[in-house]
């Protein structure tokens, strides 16, 4: 979960017309991805105990940001105990009072991310008060204290934040749809763990898990601002240097999940108001050829989708491609009224209508429109986070990256869809029950 605080949002123009699209896309193509990572690449230095550094000089930015990412997301829970990475990346800043420090005295924010593959301190401060900042964020991880009675404490906001969560049926839809695609395998579990595996979690848990993960040779800083590179430099070394790196080797493969069931599951969901469908797929990893393709076609399904329902239902359509380090979900959503989902007549029969969808041919208009969609959104990622991926996802660097993503061809979606057909999908239908 992530914490952070209110920033403004941008709406870019929806370029709903065939030909805006084709020509954005044939621009792209024809003159390739001009992302902020192509133009803007850091200075990279790689510390002696095996932290990597990525520093960019940004004169006209306010205030200089740091990104620090630990390699190592809940994807390590041990198995019943779900959620012990989300309470290792809590402790790195456990007290309220530290986080307030970044906001009134450093002049910034802080926040404190976890998923199936990393966990991200994200913070920032004025450029003046850089040096007490990285100072702050080093002496948080290499000297992290792990006790008992901060531990109690950490467990119980967690447990109170599941428990405020409970009644929320589209992320029980999310939850459920992933343990049938899954099973024990990581991807299927929770990242922030249940209420049950979260109470059976020990000190002792984080202490290992400290010990095992939270290394410098397991993680990457990232440093962008109006700093001076030699100055910053220093400071990473002075400020991380004694932070130990690990001494055995982490497991980074999994045994593979079996195929799902095939039947439908149905459950009645208590406090809910709406129905929600999910059918899940085996999606790709990041680093998988197929990646860029698979973000396109779930562009290219949801519209699909979205034109064969009710206006008023088409709204709760979704599509998801979410890779992980390892293979991870393609994911097909809808949030309705109870009403609106079955197989009755003039109802949505929604595992049927994403297979007769998925099988459909793809236009060329709608491969046009949806690749010049997803390049966008891909070009108008954050630096700092495409080169950190670089070390979490063993991918190519981000130029790399993206001018493989405009390269992309309906030839290689069609492939993606394919490949889905072929695919078991797991099914999950939530229901209030019936008054």
């Amino acid at each position: 979960m992530t914490r952070t605080f209110p920033v403004k949002s941008v709406k870019f123009p929806a370029r709903s017309a065939f030909f805006p699209a084709l020509l954005l896309a044939v621009f792209v193509l024809a003159f390739g991805v001009s992302a902020q990572s192509g133009k803007d690449e850091p200075r990279t230095d790689t510390l002696l105990n095996g932290l990597k550094m990525y520093i960019w000089d940004r004169t006209v930015s306010p205030r200089v940001e740091v990104k620090l990412r630990i390699h190592a997301g809940a994807s390590f829970d041990p198995q019943k105990k779900e959620g012990v990475m989300r309470l290792l990346a809590e402790n790195i800043f456990p007290n309220q009072a530290t986080r307030e420090f970044f906001r009134e005295d450093l002049g910034g924010d802080l926040s404190i991310s976890t998923n199936y593959d990393y966990i991200q301190v994200t913070a920032s401060s004025t450029p003046e008060n850089m040096l007490q900042m990285l100072e702050t964020i080093g002496a948080s991880v290499s000297s992290m204290q792990i006790d008992k009675e901060t531990t109690a404490k950490l467990k119980d906001a967690l447990i109170s934040e599941l428990k405020a969560a409970e009644g929320d049926e589209a992320k029980a839809a999310d939850r459920i749809v992933r343990s049938k695609l899954f099973g024990t395998f990581p991807y299927g579990r929770p990242v922030d763990g249940t209420v049950e595996s979260v109470s059976k979690i020990d000190f002792a848990d984080l202490i290992d898990a400290r010990e095992r993960f939270l290394k410098a040779d397991n993680a990457s800083i990232a440093i962008s601002g109006n700093i001076d590179r030699a100055l910053t430099n220093r400071a990473v070394r002075r400020y991380f240097g004694a932070w130990q790196r690990s001494d055995r080797r982490i497991p980074s493969t999994f045994k593979q999940p079996d195929p799902p069931s095939p039947e439908i599951t149905t459950v009645e969901w208590k406090g809910g108001t709406t129905a929600e469908a999910r059918t899940a797929f085996r999606g790709i990893a990041v680093s998988d050829k197929l990646a860029p393709a698979a973000a396109v076609y779930a562009r290219i399904l949801e519209a699909k989708l979205r034109d064969r329902i009710p206006e008023m239902v088409a709204k709760g359509v979704f599509v998801r491609s979410e890779p992980h380090i390892l293979p991870g979900e393609f994911v097909v959503g809808l949030s309705t009224d109870p009403n609106d989902i079955g197989k009755e007549n003039g109802k949505i029969n929604s595992p049927d209508l994403v297979a007769k969808t998925i099988a459909e041919p793809i236009s060329d208009a709608e491969f046009a429109k949806a690749l010049a969609a997803a390049l966008d959104a891909a070009r108008k990622r954050d630096a700092m986070d495409l080169w950190l991926d670089v070390d979490t996802y063993k991918t190519a660097e981000p130029k790399a990256r993206l001018d493989a993503f405009a390269k992309v061809t309906l030839g290689d979606v069609r492939d993606f869809a394919k490949k889905l057909q072929g695919e078991p999908s797991a099914v999950v239908v939530l229901i209030p029950p019936a008054k």
